[in-house]
């Protein structure tokens, strides 16, 4: 499919995406679980806020898809970032909140309206800039963020529509405007949403986390200008206070060593497909699995070598863009990776070999056909 089909595509299915996207969370529900069982009796109560809280916004889940469709047509065609306040409100049908930062206007004295402010730039500028994408839907889109959602609610999400940022409750998590690639993964959510529509169950829903990891990722790198080599390939790096033994949400390069600590757990994230999740929690460990074709595309990156944006990242790019589907698992992921790395840079190129060895790594064996 030509890029101008795959742009009509978009404009004629967009309502129906936009009104059954899933409601994205970072924090995983398992770990949420964890404090909740291990925490002191302050942490288990906004442990459970949480969770009680993030099911209610699942339930509203209709609700926030219809004002996602009513709202897809504010594309403007430019970078236009609009931040919001709750106010602690957790109401999710009172969203956005109250106006605070438009485009072009300066910087306050609010932490996290900054750092929303900032983070949505620089996603916009990382996939204008390096894929000529024009905002989530790529038709410009305005990026809305509410913060200071809830009270010490730990999480964010994308609801469709808009990112929503929590402010940690400062014992476990800190504020979740704090991380860059936590901003520039969660809008990933807006992007896949638009184009592949990964199905969040299973290995689609994995694949589903896993673009947004690597993307996250790659936003923060290209924020740095880092090599591959060079990058810490974490998710969420300082999002976790000093109380906790870890060192960030999720590791690329080793999945299942992020962190180790009585109240979170452990990181449960395997890193080869001998070890794949098989059980119901996390809509079939869509948070935990993604740690398998997060590492092949560690793997990948670092293997090809240099900027890990220009060519690894462009090899997923397209493979979201225009050539995975709803139901897609990582077997197809691994096929048409492999497939668009020899089209772009020829068969048995560098980069064809590193595409195709980093799945083999994982244990993935590609096919075209399920």
């Amino acid at each position: 499919m030509n890029r101008r089909n795959q742009k009509a595509r978009r404009g004629r299915h967009a309502h129906k995406i936009n009104q059954f996207c899933p409601i994205c969370f970072v924090i995983p529900p398992h770990i949420l679980r964890e404090v909740a069982k291990n925490g002191a009796s302050d942490i288990q109560e906004w442990a459970f806020q949480t969770l009680s809280l993030s099911a209610r916004i699942r339930g509203q889940r209709d609700v926030l898809g219809k004002v996602a469709t009513a709202m897809m047509t504010a594309g403007v065609g430019q970078k236009r970032r609009t931040i919001y306040d709750a106010k602690n409100n957790e109401d999710p049908s009172d969203l956005p909140g109250t106006l605070v930062r438009g485009e072009g206007s300066p910087a306050g004295t609010d932490i996290a309206v900054n750092e929303a402010y900032d983070g949505a730039g620089a996603t916009y500028d990382f996939f204008k800039q390096i894929y000529d994408r024009n905002s989530i839907d790529d038709r410009g889109l305005r990026l809305d963020s509410t913060v200071h959602f809830g009270y010490q609610y730990d999480n964010a999400f994308w609801n469709g529509n808009q990112m929503v940022y929590g402010d940690g409750d400062g014992q476990i998590f800190d504020r979740f405007t704090k991380c860059i690639d936590v901003i520039g993964h969660e809008l990933t959510h807006g992007i896949t949403q638009y184009e592949a529509g990964l199905r969040y169950q299973g290995e689609s829903g994995a694949l589903n986390e896993s673009m947004s990891d690597v993307f996250g990722s790659l936003v923060k790198q290209w924020t740095l200008k880092q090599t591959a080599d060079k990058a810490d390939w974490l998710v969420g790096q300082g999002l976790l206070t000093p109380n906790i033994k870890g060192i960030a949400l999720r590791s690329m390069k080793a999945p299942g060593t992020a962190y180790n600590d009585p109240i979170l757990g452990k990181d449960p994230q395997p890193g080869h497909t001998k070890d794949l999740y098989k059980g119901n929690q996390d809509n079939g460990g869509v948070h935990i699995n993604s740690g398998i074709p997060n590492r092949a595309f560690y793997l990948a990156a670092t293997a090809i070598g240099g900027y890990a944006w220009e060519k690894a990242g462009k090899i997923w790019y397209i493979a979201l863009r225009d050539r995975l589907r709803s139901t897609s698992n990582f077997s197809r992921a691994a096929y048409h990776t492999i497939a668009i790395a020899a089209e772009l840079y020829g068969n048995d190129s560098n980069e064809h070999r590193a595409v195709k060895e980093a799945w083999k790594q994982v244990g993935v064996e590609p096919r075209a056909i399920f």
